[in-house]
Order: C-alpha cells, then sequence, then structure tokens
C-alpha cells in the first residue's frame, strides 16, 4: 500500500521559511511526477507546485513564483518543497501528490493518483 507522508508544516512570521518533506513507502517516487497541493479553510485544493520524474522539468503556480522551489531526492526517497518570503495567504494544509505513471514527460497540474494526509502551515502577520 501507497503511503505518502508530509512534514515540516508549522507556525512562522510573515515573511519567514518553511522546509516541506513528503516521504513515501510502500512505494518508490523514483522515476515518477510528484506534486504540491495546498487547501485553505473553506477553499478549494489548489497546484502549488510540480516536478518531473528526473527532475528536469518544475511547474509553480503564479502566487508562489519565485518564492517556492520543488525538488527531490530519489536516494531518499523524498520530495520537498522549500517555501520562503511566506505570506498569510499561504496559510494552508499543504499536500503531497504522485503520478502512478512512469517516466512521463513534464509535468502536469491534475491526475494524481496518490495522496498524503497534509501537514498544517500557518502565517502569521
Amino acid at each position: 500500500q501507497v503511503h505518502l507522508v508530509e512534514s515540516g508544516g508549522g507556525w512562522v512570521q510573515a515573511g519567514g521559511s518553511l522546509r516541506l518533506f513528503c516521504a513515501s513507502s510502500g512505494w518508490t517516487c523514483s522515476g515518477h511526477a510528484m506534486g504540491w497541493f495546498r487547501q485553505s479553510l473553506g477553499k478549494e485544493r489548489e497546484f502549488v507546485a510540480a516536478i518531473s520524474w528526473n527532475g528536469g522539468s518544475r511547474d509553480y503556480a503564479d502566487s508562489v513564483k519565485g518564492r517556492f522551489s520543488v525538488s527531490r531526492d530519489d536516494a531518499k526517497n523524498t520530495v520537498y518543497l522549500q517555501m520562503n518570503s511566506l505570506k498569510p495567504e499561504d496559510t494552508a494544509v499543504y499536500y503531497c501528490a504522485g503520478d502512478r505513471a512512469v517516466y512521463k514527460s513534464g509535468v502536469q497540474r491534475w491526475g494524481y493518483n496518490y495522496w498524503g494526509q497534509g501537514t498544517q502551515v500557518t502565517v502569521s502577520s
């Protein structure tokens, strides 16, 4: 059974940084595109960032471009989301997602098959 587990969330003041981790078990993320999404209270889940299976392609939502960076370490079976210059509007539950397809060209903002349980990020003004 595939498990994606996010960690690294917490409370931070505006302008601060956090680094989120997504570790997988029962499945290796190697060869698979991975994504990050978030959901704020009362809003729908939205795309944040994605990285292709080999790290060669990355995509970011306009709202986080230039502030967030997605990366991966397949040897550690872990995907990261570095979040800098955080704003109160970044407050949300952040979810890691994995694509079941292997060696897919490019990245996508939809169609992920595996999801973690989420980690809360709270940014105070």
